[in-house]
């Protein structure tokens, strides 16, 4: 598929990267086999420094296929790179992608098509979650990474089998003019910098547009420990940002996990003062676990292995636990430095 237009634009996708010697590239070879034409396309892998053999294998890769860059990101962080790399693009759509992610090989030509056929600032598909090892832990990890109940209303997680307007996509299609327009990632933003530019985008008029037909793969951290220290960076992230923004960059389902700890841990820590504190805790956490009890019996049904059942209930806690104390720790943090 390409552009619906007569003339076909040139695009830029920008690749942020740190020591991906692993991921970088079946990246890279996924974006080669796009069906996009190459004469209309540039590669700008972001290296963050690397110390591994990251650096060397893009170096490769360019000196085969001359529209594949690698540009140095001396800060070494994601919003940093995306913006050197949006002032370096020479095309007029913008395409962000993960290394951790292999793309269907008409990604990028949806992407295009779709943004001009909807009129949307930014376009999206469904990412399919994988794990990095194969092992049944991995296995359950995605499946909470995949979950309604895990996650939420994330579409780019949980699919769609139409087209609709989001709040945000994994990745994400741009013209390049609406940078021009909002401004770029902020840079003071380690994480959660792709949420607040597109609450930025939404606020100023933009729409987001989620399209099932646009499909990429992604590989997720698939040990506990990894697991559990990533949701509560992430929960850290939904929070904290206040000390550099204006307003929430997340929307209101990346609050429920705070909104949830905080409650059980009130109503536990007045319970001795009120008897009624203790009936709503044990309400709370009697409604929590007949609900994560439910979503993972259908995964163990959906999975025809009992092994579910007993592992989903451990996954869901910590995903949400996690999560929950991270943006309770940050909301201390943001507390501590404006007290």
């Amino acid at each position: 598929m390409q552009s619906t237009g007569d003339k076909i634009p040139f695009v830029s996708v920008i690749i942020p990267c740190r020591n991906e010697e692993k991921f970088i590239g079946n990246c890279l070879d996924s974006v080669i086999k796009q069906d996009y034409p190459r004469e209309k396309l540039e590669v700008l892998v972001m290296d963050g420094m690397s110390e591994d053999g990251t650096g060397m294998a893009i170096k490769e890769y360019s000196s085969k296929y001359p529209f594949i860059k690698r540009l140095e990101n001396r800060q070494k962080i994601t919003p940093s790179a995306l913006n050197k790399g949006i002032k370096h693009a020479n095309g007029e759509i913008i395409i962000r992608m993960d290394s951790h992610a292999v793309y269907q090989k008409d990604y990028i030509s949806k992407c295009v098509a779709y943004l001009d056929e909807y009129k949307a600032d930014n376009v999206g598909g469904a990412m399919i979650t994988l794990p990095r090892e194969n092992t049944f832990i991995g296995k359950a990890i995605i499946s909470a990474l995949s979950s309604p109940f895990g996650v939420g209303n994330s579409t780019f997680r949980t699919g769609s089998n139409e087209p609709k307007w989001v709040d945000t996509v994994f990745g994400g299609c741009y013209r390049k003019e609406v940078f021009e327009k909002i401004g770029f990632f902020n840079e003071k933003l380690v994480f959660s910098q792709d949420m607040e530019f597109n609450r930025r985008l939404t606020k100023a008029g933009g729409k987001i547009l989620f399209h099932p037909d646009i499909v990429s793969y992604y590989y997720a951290r698939s040990d506990f420990k990894s697991f559990c220290r990533h949701n509560f960076n992430n929960g850290v992230w939904a929070i904290y940002p206040l000390k550099f923004v204006k307003g929430l960059p997340v929307s209101l389902r990346h609050l429920v996990p705070l909104i949830f700890v905080s409650s059980l841990l009130l109503s536990a820590a007045l319970s001795s003062f009120l008897k009624i504190f203790l009936w709503l805790f044990l309400f709370i956490l009697g409604v929590y676990l007949a609900t994560n009890i439910y979503f993972s019996f259908k995964i163990s049904k959906k999975e025809s292995d009992f092994r579910y059942l007993i592992v989903m209930p451990v996954m869901f806690t910590v995903l949400h636990f996690a999560y929950g104390m991270g943006s309770l720790w940050g909301a201390l943090k943001l507390l501590r430095r404006t007290g």
